[in-house]
């Protein structure tokens, strides 16, 4: 199996990256949509991020549109609702799938180490310094 580092992602302005760009750190990876009634956590993981990210944690929002289509933009409609309406500072990746046959590798290594398929937007993956999943945090778990 793949170590979740190594796994290749597209970060929203098109870049290549790995999860080896933040070794060393927490991550807190969350699938997030912009038209669902959970998007207003878009506030809580943003001052999460804040709060925390000198003491080196990560967010990493991936938009998924997976859920009755409530991520329908192109990256740069999606980084531009992120940054206007909720000022998310916190690293952004392409949109991909969360689930079924076309899950991006990242989200069928965390729903394999933890809790199976993810049920709905703002599902909260808790990955250690080492690169392990510590925890999962369903949707309406907030920030």
């Amino acid at each position: 199996m793949t170590a979740i580092q190594d796994i290749p992602l597209t970060t929203i302005t098109g870049d290549s990256t790995t999860l080896a760009a933040y070794l060393g750190k927490v991550l807190l990876i969350v699938n997030v949509a912009s038209k669902c009634g959970l998007t207003p956590q878009y506030e809580g993981l943003e001052a999460l991020y804040e709060q925390y990210r000198d003491k080196g944690l990560e967010v990493l929002g991936f938009p998924a549109n997976n859920f009755l289509g409530q991520e329908p933009g192109t990256d740069e409609e999606i980084k531009t609702f992120c940054s206007r309406k909720y000022s998310v500072t916190f690293p952004m990746m392409s949109k991909v799938s969360v689930k079924g046959a076309d899950a991006t590798p990242l989200y069928q290594y965390l729903t394999t180490a933890k809790g199976g398929d993810v049920k709905w937007n703002f599902t909260k993956f808790l990955i250690g310094k080492d690169g392990k999943v510590i925890d999962r945090f369903e949707p309406k778990v907030a920030p």
